[in-house]
């Protein structure tokens, strides 16, 4: 499994980018990823984040984490990106807004990176089919996102 870490600069020293990578790649065991899965995380501020949740999905406000699969849903409509023959499954990205997670974490009262490992969970079982766009699907990815945590914790990430 291959995990690409960015941190923008301005966060660079938040957390370590070991840390972040190992996570995600946690997150990919728990869900039996084939060993050739790469995906990008990048750990950004509100100002990029909003411009890609306008962007992308027509909302002008920041959030918290957003995930661009590179494998179109049956049926989205979205066009198919061309992969490299390279044997990777490309699963696609990850961003996730530094300060939006430090404002989640204070309002949980929880570290800041437990909270990133709860958006890092969430973003990649997104990449991996995951959704809450219906009421019985939020209660599957929840419960996912609970079980994967324990997990990380229990392992010392």
């Amino acid at each position: 499994m291959e995990v690409n870490v960015l941190v923008d600069e301005e966060f660079e020293g938040e957390l370590e980018a070991g840390w972040l990578q190992g996570v995600a790649e946690q997150v990919l065991a728990a869900e039996s990823a084939a060993p050739e899965t790469e995906l990008g995380l990048v750990i950004t501020g509100q100002e990029r984040i909003q411009e890609l949740n306008l962007v992308h999905l027509g909302i002008d406000e920041p959030t918290d984490v957003l995930a661009f699969p590179m494998t179109p849903e049956e049926d989205s409509g979205m066009p198919e990106f061309v992969t490299p023959p390279d044997g990777s499954v490309h699963l696609g990205e990850v961003i996730i807004s530094f300060p939006q997670a430090f404002i989640q974490a204070e309002e949980h009262m929880h570290p800041v990176r437990k909270e990133v490992a709860l958006l890092i969970i969430h973003g990649v079982l997104h990449l991996l089919g995951y959704d809450h766009d219906a009421p019985e699907r939020e209660q599957q990815m929840r419960t996912r996102e609970a079980e994967i945590l324990e997990l990380i914790e229990e392992q010392g990430w």
